[in-house]
């Protein structure tokens, strides 16, 4: 799904709203979810799941076109973790 498709289908469900109203509403929440993840390290969304900082520790690697071993340092990432409810209704 595309952001313009998930306007579509907010748009849909409340017709109220334009369009452009939801697309700054979908912006401002997922803007709210990264500074809480920044803030936080964690944002929960009962019923669907938790997104996590988490850190990958640095490690040894390849280039793959010199085939030179490089060190890639430690980085950040999020993780994700479904809701057991939610996880139970994707697998039947």
């Amino acid at each position: 799904m595309t952001k313009k498709e998930l306007i579509n289908a907010v748009q849909g469900e409340y017709g109220d709203l334009t369009k452009k109203k939801v697309g700054e509403l979908l912006s401002a929440t997922f803007t709210t979810i990264a500074s809480a993840l920044k803030d936080e390290g964690r944002f929960a969304m009962p019923d669907f799941g938790v997104l996590s900082v988490k850190t990958r520790a640095a490690r040894p690697g390849r280039n793959p076109q010199t085939g030179a071993t490089i060190q890639i340092p430690e980085s950040r990432t999020v993780g994700f973790k479904l809701a057991p409810d939610f996880k139970k209704s994707l697998n039947g």
